[in-house]
């Protein structure tokens, strides 16, 4: 009898939950945002923005910019104590460039696995970080722009040749070193071979990023922390004229382009495919969205004082490229104008506009063939 009673306590409990509401008849949060989102947005005042700071020398500008944005960031990962110690793991002959794999000392507490792919011939050659996408897809992360080499397992080499399509099935590395460019590729913390033990989970990505902030570190900034370290060994090598260094990429591929460009002198031109947008648009309740940012672009307290646009800026008078779809869901078209107007404003300020392309194509959030020729054609002018 106890045995029974027991058991309907149980079954009781266990409808009890399965018949709680969704949510409560009061709330104050609803589609992944706060319900006065629109007040937040109107305290935004980006106080350190170009046009808005009270500093009118443009250099000066930059600097304090640049030295915010890296404040922000919060603590980098400590210097490697012996430089960055390369080594080669695997080189195979294509058709015009060696492809190599490469492991790199980014920083005294890891090694960061990268693709680098050499033209024939006497260099030194111009060169191109391409910075690989997020696209929910952790599993791999530089085999999606640089055609894996042999030595990797063949379900790596299945998944970048599934994954490729969303480049129209071209390897955007290789087909910029068909184009006697220098290529390097290196996986962002949380992808490919820097990724989790117990399997690549986007759901996961969250809660590490989480936890790293209570080291008092951000996930987001050691990538680009990262990106910076390696335009600094890619500069360093022989193969490569230090002066003529850009980078690429698309979508997360693109935010790390405008950051690199902002943040590291090293970078003399990028090309961001699929990721400008303003603030005021991106996290707004004006559209259907089911993601509006991550931790994937999240430094601390930033927002405060620039907005994606203005820390794009603060690469002028560098060239720069960015191409955004009009039928891209994650970037509203009205966002994506905003930011191009302010950057357009920043780099004819200082008489750079001639060096500043902004295009809005008829595409959905992709990089297609035309868009990896544009890119080709716009390293081809200025490097």
């Amino acid at each position: 009898m106890q045995m029974t009673r027991h058991y309907l306590t149980l079954l009781l409990m266990l409808c009890c939950v399965s018949a709680q509401p969704q949510g409560r008849e009061k709330y104050e949060y609803m589609r992944n945002l706060p319900v006065y989102a629109d007040s937040l947005i109107a305290d935004l005042t980006y106080p350190l923005a170009w046009g808005n700071s009270d500093i009118r020398d443009f250099d000066a500008w930059k600097r304090a910019a640049r030295e915010k944005v890296f404040d922000c960031m919060l603590t980098p990962p400590p210097a490697p104590v012996n430089g960055f110690e390369a080594k080669v793991l695997y080189e195979e002959q294509r058709e015009g460039y060696k492809a190599r794999k490469l492991e790199i000392r980014l920083s005294r507490y890891y090694t960061v696995p990268a693709y680098m792919l050499i033209p024939d011939g006497d260099g030194p050659f111009p060169a191109v970080n391409v910075l690989h996408d997020h696209g929910a897809h952790l599993f791999i992360g530089k085999e999606k722009v640089i055609r894996p080499l042999a030595c990797e397992d063949s379900v790596v080499i299945s998944d970048a040749e599934a994954w490729v399509q969303n480049y129209e099935g071209q390897y955007f590395g290789d087909y910029l070193a068909q184009h006697g460019f220098v290529v390097f590729s290196s996986d962002a913390p949380m992808w490919g071979e820097r990724g989790q033990k117990e399997g690549p989970r986007r759901d996961k990505y969250d809660m590490i990023a989480g936890n790293m902030m209570m080291y008092g570190i951000d996930l987001s900034a050691y990538m680009t922390y990262d990106d910076i370290r390696a335009t600094d060994y890619l500069a360093s090598l022989p193969e490569v004229d230090p002066k003529r260094i850009g980078c690429t990429g698309w979508s997360m591929g693109a935010y790390r382009t405008w950051m690199l460009s902002a943040l590291s002198d090293r970078i003399k031109a990028g090309a961001a495919v699929c990721w400008m947008v303003t603030t005021d648009e991106q996290l707004s309740f004006r559209y259907k969205r089911t993601e509006n940012g991550g931790f994937a672009n999240c430094l601390p307290g930033l927002r405060r004082w620039l907005d994606y646009p203005h820390i794009a800026s603060i690469a002028c008078p560098k060239p720069m490229l960015f191409i955004n779809g009009s039928q891209d869901k994650l970037f509203p078209v009205a966002g994506v104008q905003k930011a191009f107007t302010i950057m357009h404003d920043v780099w004819r300020s200082q008489g750079a506009d001639d060096r500043f392309e902004t295009e809005l194509w008829d595409m959905p959030h992709s990089c297609p063939l035309r868009a990896q020729e544009r890119v080709l054609q716009f390293f081809q002018k200025f490097l």
